[in-house]
């Protein structure tokens, strides 16, 4: 099992913020990489391409209150994998967030999926941040 987790970051937002924001896909688009067209996202599911590589879709699986949102694919993707986005309150107005991917990647492609799986989630988590301390917009 691979398990890859972006670097923790703290937003200058109350954890409820962070939370109801990560719950709802349609608030992905400004969190993902230049690389990603044919983006569609409801609250609840979201699919997209990765340029020169592939086709993917994530549904949200759980909500947990404030403390961690978990999603996995969906069947229309190449791939079996889950990701958790892992929100801890530090005070009010201050909140940790980090984000784990998991899939069950074969030795040849771990070694090609690492790096670029790693950079994607660290992404996710900056673009977080610095959306999130701009007011979400």
């Amino acid at each position: 099992m691979t398990n890859i987790e972006s670097e923790k970051v703290i937003i200058n937002k109350s954890d409820i913020e962070i939370f109801d924001f990560l719950s709802d896909f349609t608030h992905f688009e400004n969190l993902m990489p230049e690389q990603i067209s044919n983006w569609n996202a409801t609250p609840d599911s979201c699919s997209f391409t990765i340029q020169g590589m592939a086709n993917l879709s994530m549904k949200i699986d759980e909500r947990i209150p404030y403390s961690e949102i978990k999603i996995k694919s969906d069947v229309s993707s190449p791939v079996e994998f889950s990701m958790r986005c892992i929100i801890s309150k530090i005070s009010d107005e201050k909140t940790q967030v980090y984000i784990s991917f998991i899939a069950d990647l074969p030795p040849m492609i771990k070694m090609m999926a690492t790096k670029p799986l790693k950079n994607f989630v660290d992404l996710l988590t900056s673009k977080l941040k610095q959306f999130a301390e701009n007011d979400f917009c």
